[in-house]
């Protein structure tokens, strides 16, 4: 009951005036960045960061940290809902974890259906949204007592499992994927060394001492770098749009996508659970599912109702299913729960075992608003699907000035710094490049964040094994990490070798 009692405080906290307008402002942007092809919902919440800042600013350091994360949450799982949208009118997904639902989708707006499809996806993401968080609720406080019972090696062995997750799986490359997170890794040791006070690649920079603001390479690889990939690659939408006619499903429709929308959310919210898996692959195994167990599988791909239900309830659950590490043991499983992290920790907050004791205000009000905001996101999307559509139609001339202007503006704003500018500059032509060779982007924000809890893990476990690296080995739960994380990278470079086709992208 300890659960439910501190899920009523978290609605008194999420139904504050302030905090019910920051998620609903949270879930709007969110959608809209799911409705515009190339955002995507990593680029929106990085994007946003800033603003944030300046919005909380007045509020004492708590509530500026738990309104801010209301805003920046709403905006993930509103992108999740939006992404559809693109992919049933236009066969476009607006981000990669709606490439599934293209393929029975847009048959359906072909046949006239484009308004059930949408409704259709609504009410499974609105379904999928309330199982993951009552998933969350049941096992956030759990998770978090037996996290804390871990010593540094374990730890320290987690997060390297944490990052092995991500890079087994995240994009076309898995060497490419691994070069990213050492690279991330290597941009998190820039700066003074807390414990020796020795400066580190600094190049007796001032401006670097302090570190590399991780924001300033957030907006820059994701949100720059999809504007100069829009610039030079004159990346727009040249589809013909799919006219919305009826919008209510009628209850032939919704029996027959009630049993893949529980299924979807199931599947998805497990999936979301384990570090690196993404809404991609949880969409992806749902479609498979309902395929394998339909009556009449011959209709996937032409227009089935199922084949839209399961793969949009899949990927908006395991949206919901990525916050329990995130928040519990403070590893992010996708790139956006990676810069979610990097938002926390902006607010002085660490998420983690401690995250509930420390500040129960921030990690139940954010779990009670997620409940509020997908309501919210049901009675926005079903009334204003037509107007949503229109927003596929807004030309690049108007939406690149905006995102470039919100990038300068928001980073320049946290740490008044010219220095910042440039290397947001650099950061976005170096995202366009690594991202136009296939290089993934969520491992680098991934190692980028983990990287200086991995050091001071490192350093806490050998300090008290007197320098033996043994310790790593000896500690049976650091083992089992360990052993993991290693299976994670070689199972899948051996399918490979064996001429298995293995290619899951996870940037969401």
């Amino acid at each position: 009951m300890d659960a439910f009692h501190y899920l009523l405080n978290g609605f008194a906290t999420a139904l504050q005036w302030q905090n019910i307008i920051f998620a609903f402002v949270g879930v709007l942007i969110g959608t809209v960045v799911g409705v515009l092809p190339g955002i995507g919902p990593i680029s929106g919440v990085a994007l946003l960061i800033p603003v944030t800042a300046s919005l909380t600013g007045g509020l004492p350091p708590e509530e500026a940290a738990t309104s801010a994360i209301i805003l920046l949450a709403g905006v993930y799982y509103g992108a999740m809902y939006g992404g559809s949208t693109t992919s049933i009118l236009l066969n476009t997904p607006g981000e990669s974890s709606s490439v599934v639902t293209v393929l029975d989708g847009y048959p359906m707006a072909k046949q006239g259906r484009a308004g059930v499809a949408l409704a259709i996806a609504a009410i499974g993401s609105f379904v999928a949204g309330i199982v993951s968080l009552v998933g969350l609720v049941f096992l956030a406080e759990p998770l978090s007592n037996v996290a804390l019972k871990l010593s540094p090696a374990d730890e320290f062995s987690l997060m390297i499992l944490g990052l092995c997750a991500l890079s087994g799986l995240a994009g076309k490359s898995v060497t490419k994927a691994l070069i990213m997170t050492v690279f991330g890794l290597l941009l998190a040791t820039i700066g003074m060394d807390n414990v020796s006070g020795v400066a580190r690649f600094t190049f007796d920079m001032p401006e670097l001492y302090s570190g590399l603001e991780f924001l300033t390479i957030a907006v820059g690889v994701f949100a720059l770098g999809e504007v100069f990939k829009t610039i030079l690659e004159r990346d727009a939408n040249e589809g013909e749009i799919a006219k919305i006619s009826r919008i209510l499903p009628t209850k032939e429709d919704l029996k027959e996508s009630a049993g893949p929308i529980i299924r979807g959310s199931l599947v998805g919210f497990f999936k979301g659970i384990v570090p690196g898996s993404g809404a991609t692959l949880a969409s992806f195994l749902a479609y498979l599912l309902e395929k394998k167990i339909s009556k009449n599988p011959e209709k996937f791909g032409k227009g089935a109702i199922a084949g839209v239900a399961a793969p949009e309830s899949a990927n908006n659950a395991a949206s919901g299913g990525a916050m329990i590490p995130l928040l519990t043991l403070g590893i992010p499983g996708t790139g956006t729960t990676a810069v979610l992290m990097g938002a926390l920790i902006m607010y002085n907050v660490q998420p983690g075992p401690l995250l509930f004791d420390e500040h129960p205000t921030i990690a139940w009000g954010l779990i009670a608003s997620m409940f509020i905001g997908n309501l919210m996101l049901l009675i926005l999307n079903m009334p204003l699907v037509k107007v949503f559509a229109k927003l596929i139609e807004t030309p690049p001339k108007y939406l690149i000035p905006m995102i470039v202007a919100i990038s300068i503006f928001g980073v320049y704003a946290v740490r008044v710094s010219v220095f910042d500018l440039v290397l947001l500059l650099i950061c976005g032509v170096v995202g366009y490049f690594l991202a136009k060779n296939d290089f993934p982007m969520a491992p680098l924000v991934l190692g980028l964040v983990l990287g200086p809890m991995i050091e001071n893990n490192l350093r806490r476990a050998l300090t008290t094994s007197n320098g033996d690296f043994s310790i790593f080995i000896e500690k049976p739960v650091s083992l089992v990490f360990l052993i993991i994380a290693v299976l994670w990278i070689s199972v899948p470079l051996i399918m490979k070798m064996r001429g298995k086709k293995v290619v899951v992208n996870v940037e969401g």
